[in-house]
């Protein structure tokens, strides 16, 4: 592969001259800029595998020029050099199409992990197609799902926060394993935690890491969920449970890339892509004063909505027919599995509140109890068939449409006791949802 190439625009000439050495000493060439219409004019003659901007330009902004560039180079990742402190640049930056960005003063670590992310898309290019992570591929052949598909392969191309939002079990974690292994942090680790299962007084250990001593406990060094993303990604799955607290030492971290673990005296860089999910309204919790304003902006970048299964019902035979398969790998002693033509149009009609797992939950219970090799509409047990066996027409009756949803979330959360055999945790865990929700659900629907 030919030398890289790297277009460096900065009006300081001490930075552009720093710049250029780093860049010398990673065996890449650097052409210097110090205005947006100098690099505009070496963008339309040359090629380049990575710019570096600087945010204030002496005629303009360097948002303006990752804008030409998104534009004219669409295939041209950018980063933006950022005034110490400023997120608010950075983020306008990232969400007019920048790869990525390194605050003033540059340390220099980070920006050669920066330059080695970036180039190692030039060497992905032209790779194209989904990749198989170890929670699976995104099943479908769907409008709703190919969308979905050509969003993760854009947003695997950057480094921007991505906030994943939609119900519980539409794929949410899925979806960040796939943007992680579509993108240039691929070799690196994946690390997923779930926000809403870390005792509040251990986030800040879990997250940043502890010195030995630190507090009570603390018998020797432990390093963080960020320390032990370096390099790769870390998924902050329903961040909306973060305390108050750990909101602000986050919020920090993303706009410092760095973090001071607990007892220590020094912050330590770090090198990790963020992406968070929840199946909450962050907005909402904004409102409410449960999230900080200034954290829902900084990893709210990129939105990306993964699509409830009601709004792709015509994928729900594909599914099946690979749960189905996952289900005799699992189980050799039953044969395979079908589904009658009056279950596939019963499973079409399920608005489905739990989604894709709830589906998997529903076909290995009719699995489990249906005698034949063909599965009917009345072995699946969902909670229409169950009120229409009773005569109840579902949310066409006079039932009102609230007492009509409550009851298949009832059926849904006795469904998940009874399998775990009434362990709440499991139960909680199995139906996407933190402890406290369960509890909460639990008392308003009465279930002892």
């Amino acid at each position: 592969m030919n030398k890289a190439h790297a277009l460096v625009v900065d009006d300081e000439a001490d930075i552009l001259d720093l710049l250029k050495i780093t860049l010398g000493r990673m065996d890449v060439q650097a052409t210097t800029a110090m205005t947006v219409d100098e690099a505009r004019r070496h963008l339309d003659m040359g090629r380049f595998d990575l710019c570096l901007t600087d945010m204030n330009l002496p005629d303009g902004s360097g948002i303006d020029l990752v804008r030409y560039i998104v534009e004219h180079c669409p295939d041209l990742p950018v980063a933006m050099i950022t005034a110490h402190g400023n997120m608010e640049s950075a983020v306008a930056a990232m969400k007019a199409g920048a790869f990525d960005f390194v605050p003033k003063p540059v340390d220099l670590q980070l920006l050669r992990r920066l330059v080695g992310s970036a180039l190692k898309l030039r060497s992905q290019s032209g790779a194209g197609g989904e990749v198989n992570v170890a929670g699976g591929r995104l099943l479908g052949d769907s409008a709703k799902i190919e969308e979905i598909r050509r969003l993760i392969a854009k947003l695997a191309r950057n480094q921007a926060p991505v906030f994943i939002t939609g119900e519980s079990g539409t794929g949410k974690e899925l979806a960040a394993r796939l943007i992680h292994a579509q993108g240039p942090r691929c070799e690196g680790d994946f690390v997923a935690v779930n926000c809403g299962a870390i005792p509040q007084e251990l986030v800040e250990s879990e997250l940043f890491g502890h010195k030995k001593g630190s507090f009570t406990g603390a018998v020797a060094d432990k390093e963080g969920l960020f320390q032990a993303a370096e390099g790769g990604t870390l998924f902050l799955d329903e961040v909306a449970d973060l305390p108050l607290p750990a909101q602000v030492k986050l919020l920090r971290a993303i706009q410092e890339k760095r973090v001071r673990p607990v007892g220590a005296q020094q912050e330590v860089p770090v090198d990790a892509r963020i992406i968070s999910a929840s199946h909450r309204d962050l907005t909402e919790e904004v409102e409410h004063g449960r999230f900080r304003q200034d954290l829902f902006y900084r990893i709210n970048v990129i939105e990306l909505r993964m699509p409830s299964l009601r709004e792709h019902p015509q994928d729900i035979p594909l599914l099946a027919a690979r749960i189905f398969d996952r289900i005799a790998r699992e189980h050799t002693e039953r044969g395979p599995m079908k589904l009658a033509d009056e279950a596939l149009e019963a499973l079409a009609q399920h608005p489905f509140p739990g989604n894709v797992r709830e589906l998997e939950n529903v076909l290995e219970r009719a699995t489990a109890l249906c005698d034949g090799a063909i599965i009917g509409a009345h072995d699946l047990y969902l909670p229409q068939t169950e009120a229409a066996a009773a005569g109840d027409t579902g949310p066409d009756s006079a039932v009102p449409l609230e007492n009509y949803l409550g009851e298949i979330e009832r059926q849904a959360i006795l469904k998940a006791l009874d399998e775990t055999r009434w362990n709440r945790t499991a139960a909680a865990k199995k139906l996407g949802m933190t402890l406290r929700s369960l509890r909460y659900r639990l008392a308003k629907l009465g279930i002892e």
